[in-house]
């Protein structure tokens, strides 16, 4: 029978925020950018929560719930480094740990009692560690499936430890909101609620034939998941087992929008960069290159070109990003938002004639000591020129590059 624990840092990025600064401690404060930004909300302490302000919310409504908060904006540089150390005191206690995203990692602890004592006293002992090392507060969750691990850390928070006895998992759901299941929505919720299902028990006494035939393989993932089971999507696999991403996304929301062609491509690299960033870090080449583009008047369109073969660099894709934005823009139309979005992915590098060989060869190490500089020096380090002139902030909630546990 397994042990996995669900490690989830508490408003990690508050909580980074006052180390470096700790007369925020003990206030409503709010990450992520000014009140007066079109941008969305990171992270928000606990005393702004009890306003209603939650993560992706934008700064403007967060400000109209919460007036009196303290609005600072995110460091990346800052989680990455915290995730990094968080990662480090993890794999002492087990080889098994993946991180989910740069604030919450599975480990698997099965076989580590001798080690480390039973589940209860070993969350304990990694509880205490994690606060030393970093000075952080995290909540952990355990239990025999990665679902239910991550159920508990959540009912665990702030700062607890949660144990769900092995064969006690539907008894523990079953109180719970369906909204409490990973992977349930809004517009799942609200489809289950439908049907009468509002806790986890009432979707537990559902057949899972009948879900299916309502909800698809959806469906059946929900029918597991209501027993405690790990079944669809990120519970697939078992902990520490890779998976690759299906897709890989940045976009970028202007201050004030914008119809100046040369910052609108200067953005695109930009975003190609970071894209291109992502892809060598999961070791993966794309085929699909995408561009979201959002007018002022909110009316966005999505055109997207598969390239002949995959692709992981940055000028490769911006060129392709730039052509689908000079064919479909409207010029001289003001744009709110721009994205890269890149898919259909392969594993190995594509077959060139021996030119084109030659000049991907180049970029490729090139790419590769860039990379290697920002792993060092942050994320700003090193640019495409053609990107110069877009400076923006990397959006913290986003998943970024550099995770912790991810191969270089």
């Amino acid at each position: 029978m397994k042990t996995i624990f669900h490690v989830d840092m508490d408003a990690f990025f508050v909580s980074v925020e006052e180390l470096f600064d700790p007369s925020l401690k003990g206030k409503a404060v709010v990450v992520g950018g000014r009140p007066n930004e079109r941008g969305v909300v990171s992270a928000a302490s606990y005393e702004a929560r009890k306003f209603g302000v939650h993560s992706a919310m934008p700064l403007r409504t967060a400000y109209k719930m919460c007036p009196h908060a303290l609005f600072v904006d995110g460091h990346p540089e800052r989680y990455r480094d915290y995730s990094h150390r968080v990662f480090e005191v993890l794999g002492r206690f087990s080889p098994q740990v993946e991180m989910a995203s740069i604030d919450e990692a599975y480990i698997d602890m099965t076989g580590t009692e001798r080690l480390h004592g039973p589940p209860l006293r070993a969350a304990h002992l990694l509880h205490e560690a994690v606060r030393s090392q970093t000075q952080l507060n995290c909540s952990i969750g355990i239990a025999t499936s990665r679902l239910v691990a991550k159920i508990s850390s959540d009912q665990a928070k702030p700062n607890g430890v949660l144990w769900v006895i092995p064969g006690q998992e539907a008894r523990f759901l079953a109180p719970l909101d369906v909204r409490k299941v990973p992977g349930v929505g809004k517009v799942t919720e609200k489809n289950l609620n439908a049907l009468g299902i509002h806790k986890v028990g009432d979707l537990a006494r559902f057949d899972e034939t009948f879900l299916e035939s309502r909800f698809g393989k959806w469906g059946l993932a929900l029918a597991g998941k209501a027993r405690g089971l790990d079944a669809g999507g990120w519970f697939d696999s078992e902990v520490a087992a890779g998976g690759d991403p299906k897709s890989i996304s940045h976009e970028h929301t202007y201050g004030e929008d914008t119809a100046d062609a040369e910052t609108l491509e200067a953005t695109l690299a930009r975003l190609s960069e970071m894209v291109g960033r992502r892809l060598r870090e999961n070791g993966l080449h794309a085929r699909t290159i995408q561009l979201k583009l959002r007018y002022q008047d909110f009316s966005t369109l999505t055109r997207a070109h598969t390239l002949e073969r995959a692709t992981q660099i940055d000028t490769e894709i911006f060129d392709e990003a730039r052509a689908l934005f000079r064919k479909n823009w409207k010029a001289g139309a003001k744009v709110r938002l721009l994205g890269v979005h890149v898919s259909s992915f392969d594993a190995c590098a594509p077959q060139l004639d021996l030119l084109a060989e030659d000049k991907h060869e180049r970029w490729g190490q090139a790419l590769a000591a860039a990379d290697r500089l920002r792993d060092k020096y942050g994320e700003s380090a090193v640019s495409l020129a053609s990107g110069m002139r877009a400076r923006f902030r990397e959006r913290t909630h986003e998943n970024p590059a550099g995770l912790p546990g991810k191969p270089k």
